[in-house]
């Protein structure tokens, strides 16, 4: 696939729908290109460059995706994207495209913060899945003086302390997804809460563990009313993940995302969930419905 079919299929890059009293914005931050056999693991690739093509270099498209949810009481920012810190040779690697229109924002993200309305300020709290460059490398920016700054002042950050510890135990396996300037920062400001399990976050917004991934893997839940939203993250990166032995080669625990993928998917079908994708190129959100043995997506639209 070439990178201008990309993006002629590529998704609005801010979609908006209410959910109960709350208003939540899609945000296409920018797209990132991995690996293909890695991104599906020990699915065959003629099954899986039918869901997403790759391009020459067996790299496929990815979103990053952040969400903004407007509840009544704060403004919450769910993931940050993959940021502006890292050098061009990263960027090559992983097909980075994430830069902003407008040279008064740092990233894509920052401009579309501003292009719904609001500003970094604005932002109350920060919710991480996890610390991963490109779910956490928007937690801070690179200012014009090459300093590395919080992107969000005012802004309470949250993940799992199981997590925080993890990415300060790096090894071998692990040390290309962690990058301590996207977080460290955070702590040092002590702006970063560490939190234990499955807990509300604010009122409508919590988080429920999904392992496998990385060990202390979060997604998170946004409720208002009798409406449900499931940010998923890593625990099903796309859309094409929904089969259940479609697994990432990146997960340190395979087995353990097997069963965080049937526990979640379960309650998203009887629950009726709006499952939000960070890393589906196509699509940003959609319901899980049962088919056969497994389930498969009707698209959600915005309103």
């Amino acid at each position: 696939m070439t990178q201008t079919a990309d993006r002629a299929q590529s998704p609005p890059r801010i979609q908006t729908r209410r959910l109960g009293a709350f208003t939540l914005h899609a945000l296409e931050s920018g797209t990132q290109r991995l690996d293909g056999g890695a991104m599906f693991g020990v699915v065959p690739k003629p099954l899986w460059e039918k869901r997403i093509p790759a391009d020459e270099r067996n790299r496929i498209p990815l979103a990053l995706r952040c969400l903004l949810v407007e509840t009544p009481g704060e403004l919450v920012l769910i993931e940050t994207g993959l940021g502006n810190k890292e050098n061009e040779k990263f960027r090559d690697i992983y097909g980075v495209d994430n830069a902003s229109a407008d040279p008064a924002h740092p990233d894509r993200l920052q401009q579309l913060i501003a292009d719904a309305g609001f500003r970094p300020a604005d932002v109350g709290v920060v919710v991480d899945t996890h610390l991963h460059f490109d779910h956490a490398g928007g937690n801070t920016f690179r200012d014009a003086d090459g300093q590395v700054r919080v992107s969000f002042p005012n802004a309470r950050y949250f993940v799992q302390r199981g997590e925080w510890e993890w990415a300060h135990r790096i090894n071998e396996r692990t040390s290309a997804s962690y990058l301590p300037h996207n977080y460290e920062p955070v702590m040092q400001a002590g702006q970063l809460e560490l939190i234990d399990g499955d807990v509300e976050i604010v009122p409508g917004v919590s988080v429920m563990r999904t392992p496998g991934h990385c060990p202390h893997h979060q997604s998170v839940l946004v409720r208002s009313g009798d409406e449900t939203a499931c940010f998923l993250a890593d625990v099903i990166p796309t859309f094409a993940h929904l089969p259940l032995p479609w697994i990432m080669g990146y997960d340190v625990e395979p087995l353990v995302t097997l069963e965080s993928k049937r526990t979640l998917l379960a309650r998203a079908v009887d629950e009726r969930w709006l499952l939000v994708s960070t890393h589906d190129p196509f699509t940003a959100w959609g319901y899980a419905v049962a088919e056969g043995k497994g389930v498969r997506l009707e698209e959600g639209r915005s309103a």
